[in-house]
């Protein structure tokens, strides 16, 4: 085949699934294709709609390649996922949605098992957040299912698979607290020794692997080459940083958004985690340790805003501002930097729909501030997806910070990082905005009112 250039993303996120072409020569995107994705509430427990996503993947590829011929596939997933398939490659089980809160009935007997966080950087999180704990509740309340399992993926290698016939796993989605990788010895946590599971763990492959071809049938079915290769994949937040952490110079972070906004440091201060608050070590696609801190923030935009509209004026910014009207953390309960809280707001009497998402936005960035501050993160912060295009987000991000943020143009910013997996170049990449520290006070004064508040409440 002739050097690729159009690679199609696969990106599969916890609320919307996409599928992107991406063009190598410019480091944009394209085209898109886009679907809602909701978990499937029916027995055995709450799980993911694999077969309508595998059905949206291959019409988009279709489609994608009669405009413009698709030279490679990569793969891009939300963490907390995986899946356990048997020597032909099917599923014994469904993948389990993490926010089913079934495995909190094992709590107890998995806290006996897992790892400490010294070993694998790994915070206890409730529910299905620790990828282990899910597998380890599949394995005891489905014994004879489990049983049949050959092979457990990553969710981004499990539709590498579907696409290739080829099982492996990945260091990204394995780093990506799951308890099962000890990213200082890059190699499988005691866990995994522990329940006799490393045999089932699929190869380890780097997210640059060429899998292999696209499978014949699906060749035939979506009109692509036959010889189109198949990429390993990575976790999504690692795609963000992917484009960075191949051309900026440290220090600097990345903060990806989508459901959870994850905030990712590169040779920021040396700090200890507090595993209490969320904070966690990834693993980047280069197989390196990563502080990193997060929280439900794009879950929370989505409530806090649902049926409002998203617009505001200057007026509404001074009016916040000078009363300081806060919102305190957190509406999403049980994980981010403060999870043990529940939200108030302050001085929010009589507040219009234009001063409330000014409000909004400001304690989704003090938030993201919060988790900076956790990781030591140092220089510039780029931010990439949804709220890079939120001006009040971006903006009290930097006055909160004290440092300059960079808001990506990309639409989808995990989306050009998954695509660099096909090229073996450093991109130029097109940034975006960079956003200084607002002169006016009132925004520095707004976020010490904020932690002064937070603070107070212990």
């Amino acid at each position: 085949m002739s050097a690729l250039r159009h690679i199609a993303v696969i990106d599969i996120g916890k609320t919307n699934a996409k599928v992107a072409l991406v063009d190598l020569a410019t480091s944009s995107e394209v085209a898109l294709r886009r679907m809602a994705n909701a978990p499937v509430r029916q027995a055995p427990y709450p799980h993911h709609d694999v077969e309508s996503l595998w059905t949206f993947i291959l019409d988009s590829l279709a489609g994608l390649n009669c405009e413009q011929r698709i030279d490679a596939i990569s793969i891009t997933t939300h963490g907390a996922t995986g899946a356990l398939v048997d020597a032909s490659g099917e599923l014994v089980l469904p993948v389990l949605d993490y926010e089913f809160d079934g495995p909190n009935g094992l709590a107890a007997d998995y806290d006996a098992i897992r790892p400490p966080f010294a070993e694998t950087g790994t915070p206890r999180l409730p529910l299905g957040l620790n990828l282990g704990a899910q597998f380890f509740w599949q394995q005891k309340r489905f014994p004879a299912a489990f049983a049949h399992a050959t092979a457990i993926l990553m969710y981004p290698q499990y539709w590498a698979l579907r696409l290739t016939g080829v099982a492996a796993n990945e260091v990204t989605s394995l780093g990506c607290h799951t308890d099962l990788w000890n990213p200082w010895t890059a190699g499988f946590s005691s866990l995994v020794d522990r329940l006799d599971w490393r045999g089932l763990m699929a190869p380890v492959r780097p997210a640059r692997n060429r899998l292999g071809p696209i499978l014949p049938a699906l060749a035939a079915r979506t009109g692509l080459d036959a010889r189109t290769p198949v990429f390993c994949g990575l976790h999504d937040s690692n795609a963000s940083l992917l484009p960075h952490l191949l051309s900026d110079a440290p220090p600097f972070s990345v903060v990806s958004t989508g459901t959870w906004v994850v905030s990712m440091a590169v040779g920021g201060r040396e700090i200890a985690l507090d595993a209490a608050r969320d904070t966690l070590v990834n693993v980047n696609a280069l197989g390196d340790p990563l502080p990193s801190a997060r929280f439900m923030g794009g879950r929370e935009f989505s409530v806090l805003t649902e049926g409002q509209p998203e617009t505001w004026s200057e007026d509404d910014i001074g009016a916040v501002l000078a009363r300081k009207t806060l919102l305190l953390p957190s509406t999403q309960q049980g994980s981010g930097p403060f999870p043990h809280q529940a939200a108030t707001w302050l001085d929010a009497e009589s507040i219009n729909d234009g001063q409330r998402f000014a409000a909004v936005s400001f304690y989704l960035a003090l938030m993201t501030a919060t988790c900076l501050d956790l990781i030591g993160a140092d220089g510039p912060t780029t931010v990439e997806g949804p709220f890079a295009r939120n001006q009040l987000f971006v903006g009290m991000l930097a006055a909160s910070t004290g440092r300059a943020v960079v808001a990506s143009e990309a639409t989808t910013g995990t989306s050009i990082g998954a695509a660099l997996l096909a090229s073996d170049q450093v991109m130029a990449y097109g940034k975006g905005e960079r956003i200084e520290p607002p002169t006016d006070r009132a925004w520095a004064d707004y976020a010490n009112a904020w932690r002064v508040a937070v603070e107070a409440r212990g």
